[in-house]
């Protein structure tokens, strides 16, 4: 009898709390591999805030850090981390893809040099050697950085030192390297011993973009969803201004391997960069972006901001 009164006590008790709501799964692909730029993302995975929107997000890292918006555009996935200067030139490609939040939303990108080398000033670059991993952009960007200071792309001799920027310029390989990431390379080589020093685009003629971004497949950005990352992604955003260390053990919690210094430097370095209203777009930095990539060749035409960005509400 005390058996069958539990039970039915049980019984009671599941049928007065309702039915439990099963978390609806999102898959997220990253750029690169998990890193400190990064953290918003770990922080809503890890505290929380993803579980607490009602999500199950799946981050995957990336075979090829090309693949994510493509997959995206195809439909094998629901979110993908890209760079404001891919989603121009994708867009000019008729990808099918959209704009729905930002990640960073300051240039990581710049141009480095040995802080103790002969180039104090960009004017110094003149017969210098300077590496690069990607063409495209980032020829553009230094294109414009040596116009900055009187310069023009003849002056300097470019070298492929493909993904090897901070150990090509501290084996002397080359005199300065495009596309070294400040929140990272510059730790890297002061670790090294031998400290850099950093040249922004943005202060010498390039305009302002954002970073890191969040991309979604055209026809899919009313998918509520995408709301309710945004949404966790901003408070998980806001809790690592608040609880920088705190979000910092929770990250090599789930990742140990990166718990060393130049990860933990960075993490720190980068937390001034996140966007803290992740869904909020400026249409002015994009539109004058775009026409920055049109007048460098990157882009044959500059096509209206609404047509590849979608505002989530």
């Amino acid at each position: 009898m005390k058996k069958q009164i539990l039970s039915l006590a049980l019984a009671a008790g599941l049928l007065a709390s309702g039915p439990v709501q099963a978390s609806e799964k999102l898959t997220l692909l990253l750029d690169w591999f998990i890193n400190p730029d990064h953290a918003p993302l770990v922080t809503a995975q890890t505290k929380g805030f993803f579980e607490a929107e009602g999500l199950e997000v799946e981050i995957i890292e990336p075979a090829d850090p090309a693949m994510p918006p493509k997959l995206v555009a195809a439909g094998q996935g629901d979110i993908a981390v890209s760079y404001q200067p891919t989603l121009h030139a994708q867009i000019e490609e008729e990808l099918p893809l959209k704009w729905i939040g930002t990640l960073v939303e300051t240039p990581l990108n710049s141009l480095i040099v040995l802080k103790d080398g002969p180039i104090q000033e960009l004017k110094d670059l003149k017969g210098k050697s300077v590496g690069f991993s990607v063409s495209g952009f980032e020829d553009a960007m230094l294109g414009q950085m040596l116009r900055s200071a009187g310069l023009t792309m003849d002056d300097v001799e470019l070298v492929n030192v493909n993904f090897a920027l901070s150990g090509s310029l501290l084996a002397g390989q080359v005199d300065a390297v495009i596309g070294a990431y400040r929140n990272f390379e510059l730790t890297q080589l002061e670790i090294e011993g031998k400290p850099g020093k950093a040249f922004f685009p943005e202060e010498n003629g390039v305009p302002i973009f954002d970073e890191l971004i969040y991309v979604v497949n055209k026809d899919k950005t009313d998918d509520p969803r995408f709301a309710k990352f945004l949404a966790a992604v901003e408070a998980a955003t806001i809790y690592l201004s608040n609880h920088p260390e705190e979000a910092w053990n929770a990250f090599i919690e789930a990742y140990p391997n990166l718990n060393d210094e130049l990860n933990r430097r960075a993490w720190f370095d980068t937390l001034p960069r996140f966007a803290k209203r992740p869904a909020a777009l400026d249409e002015g930095r994009y539109q004058r972006f775009a026409e920055f990539m049109a007048e460098a060749g990157l882009i044959s035409k500059v096509v209206p901001v609404e047509s590849y960005t979608a505002e989530i509400r």
